[in-house]
């Protein structure tokens, strides 16, 4: 028997972040599932690990980091379910709701793609996505609805939203189909909004379904600085820009990025003593420059 849902998980040197998420739906869901984990070059085969830790699961081992899309679309590909459930291996869940993903695109049949509520891990465990307003055509600025808000009611009615979380999304086989797989030529950060760009061109819309929760492990401030992250957000924020604005906008766009955020971007960098974050975001423009294929 086919499952119901499909959860892609992709892991990267985390082996006890997977194991403890693989753990949570083990021990909450109750609809049918398979559990697809990707092992992306991992240092060691996890893969292997995780298929001793957890018979029955699914485990991909890829020698080489094909970067979050590239680790995604692997398991998509190796997929049965008739819904696709991409999940952060960072995440877990704490009750047996994700059938209601399921039921919204039932009863939304023009939603190709839906995101859970997602709360951050951590006590007192606020909302972190509710749903997301739409980019700044220019500036490319938007925000998450309910972002660090207590998780009081408010935030639990669904409702489309312009792009849907990576750190958990629902799509329809039918989705990919018509959309196309994850976009890999990011690697790394905006390849969800992406898609999600490319779903509603599609014809498709994307929906938020609060009855159903994830909590996710990520940081509630500013996040882990690196020059890796520097490099990826300022590279990528570009090509964003360059695939999903047209004419005049798209000019102005990448001049706003070159010529205004990424200088005040690298000019805090260098006051706070991070000449390498600077750097990064000095390697990230030249990156976009010199990539030689903007479009798959």
């Amino acid at each position: 028997m086919k499952p119901d849902i499909s959860v892609i998980t992709v892991n990267y040197n985390g082996l006890e972040l997977t194991a403890a998420m693989i753990a949570s739906l083990r021990q909450y869901v109750s609809t049918p599932i398979e559990t697809i984990v990707v092992d992306n070059g991992s240092l060691r085969d996890e893969a292997h690990l995780l298929a001793e830790r957890f018979p029955g699961i699914v485990a991909i081992r890829s020698e080489r980091n094909l970067g979050f899309a590239g680790g995604n679309n692997l398991g998509l590909r190796a997929a049965r379910g008739r819904y696709l459930l991409l999940l952060n291996n960072d995440t877990e869940v704490g009750d047996d709701s994700l059938h209601y993903l399921c039921d919204a695109l039932e009863n939304h049949p023009r939603w190709g793609a839906v995101s859970p509520k997602i709360r951050f891990a951590d006590p007192p465990r606020p909302i972190q996505f509710a749903g997301y307003t739409p980019l700044s055509k220019i500036t490319l600025r938007n925000g998450l609805v309910g972002f660090n808000r207590e998780d009081d009611g408010s935030y639990d009615t669904p409702h489309e939203t312009p792009y849907a979380h990576g750190a958990a999304m629902m799509v329809r086989r039918e989705t990919i189909e018509q959309a196309g797989e994850m976009p890999e030529l990011y690697f790394l950060y905006y390849e969800e909004l992406d898609w999600s760009e490319r779903i509603t061109r599609s014809g498709w819309d994307i929906g938020y379904e609060p009855r159903c929760t994830v909590f996710h492990k990520e940081s509630r401030t500013t996040g882990r600085e690196s020059p890796l992250r520097t490099y990826y957000l300022t590279r990528n924020r570009l090509l964003f820009g360059w695939r999903n604005r047209r004419g005049a906008a798209r000019l102005l766009t990448v001049l706003y990025q070159c010529g205004v955020a990424a200088p005040k971007n690298a000019a805090t960098a260098l006051l706070r003593g991070r000449g390498d974050l600077a750097r990064a975001t000095v390697r990230g423009i030249g990156a976009f420059f010199t990539m030689k294929n903007k479009t798959d």
